[in-house]
């Protein structure tokens, strides 16, 4: 399977694999095949299905972010709050709305 990016970290929950993608540079990995081969290269988090080898969703950065340098799971954390409302970095961040996330499929046995 091929996604749409440079790998940049990586995360599992049950069956389920979250990659993190960055763009490529093409300053870094100019003659690599993976600079050759990617048409479209994307920024973000891939959801995808081991048993079933297929992406199952994704979240794409766009604009500012170009680059994931890791995923991690924070087991227990529903909302973590990573920085202070009215910090300038705000002005860069999203949220989700919750009517969004009720539509997000939750792993097997797990509760909200």
């Amino acid at each position: 399977m091929q996604l749409p990016g440079f790998t940049r970290g990586l995360a599992f929950i049950g069956r389920y694999a979250l990659v993190g993608l960055s763009k490529v540079r093409e300053h870094v990995f100019a003659g690599l095949p993976l600079a050759e081969h990617v048409a479209e290269r994307m920024c973000g988090v891939w959801v995808v299905d081991t048993v079933e080898a297929g992406v199952v969703e994704f979240v794409r950065f766009e604009a500012a972010v170009e680059e994931i340098f890791d995923v991690q799971l924070m087991p227990g954390f529903r909302f973590p709050e990573m920085i202070e409302p009215g910090d300038p970095i705000a002005s860069t961040s999203f949220t989700l709305p919750d009517e969004a996330m009720a539509e997000v499929a939750q792993p097997h046995g797990a509760r909200r």
